[in-house]
């Protein structure tokens, strides 16, 4: 976004969304990666912030993009159509929808292959749901390690440190469910950064 394509109240609606957040200038500064002097001109309207700050801010708020640029959202379609889960670039998670974009919570259907893919441990403001539809998970837990089989389900606090993966020979599906608490990079529990972008692109854990 260049300085001649302003939008009318953006500077107010940012410093709005972020004292609706409670977070001081220098913490919302800080989870963006933007010097809080940068950031105070951005809501005094000195300064056009690009689509990524854009993105990073609305993520650390809680909010989408197109909150932060006043306009008025259409009412989501409640019904969510199936289909068949698309693999990630080089064999990782696949992941589908399940729910309708920006809500209080995040609805996705997940497809974990086997191997080792649970490395990355998450910890963030939340609750996470999820249930086996296909094969077995393996959830840690702090310093526990559960087995689910298909049926199984597990609710926890996402400030528990916590990982995921297939435990069976084929992979492991599952319905998972999480709660959008302005994690400092919209963080989801699930997957490597660039696949959380992709989630949130529409602009998400």
């Amino acid at each position: 976004m260049t300085d001649d394509q302003e939008v009318t109240g953006l500077g107010a609606r940012l410093r709005e969304q972020r004292l609706e957040s409670r977070l001081t200038l220098e913490t919302a500064a800080g989870r963006v990666g933007l010097s809080p002097a940068y950031l105070s001109r951005l809501e005094t309207g000195r300064r056009q912030p690009s689509l990524p700050v854009l993105l990073g801010l609305a993520r650390a708020y809680g909010t989408t993009v197109s909150g932060l640029l006043g306009e008025v959202p259409s009412r989501p379609d409640p019904v969510v159509r199936g289909g068949a889960i698309e693999p990630g670039r080089a064999g990782g998670w696949g992941y589908r929808r399940a729910g309708a974009p920006g809500r209080a919570m995040q609805a996705l259907h997940v497809q974990v292959p086997p191997g080792l893919q649970d490395t990355v441990v998450r910890v963030h403001p939340g609750e996470e749901w999820l249930y086996v539809t296909r094969g077995r998970l393996r959830l840690t837990l702090g310093e526990q390690v559960h087995l689910l089989d298909e049926g199984d389900s597990a609710h926890f606090d996402s400030l528990t440190p916590h990982c995921i993966a297939a435990d069976s020979g084929d992979g492991v599906e599952l319905l998972f469910l999480h709660t959008l608490l302005q994690s400092p990079g919209g963080e989801l529990c699930l997957g490597a950064p660039h696949r959380e972008e992709a989630l949130d692109g529409q602009g998400h854990h």
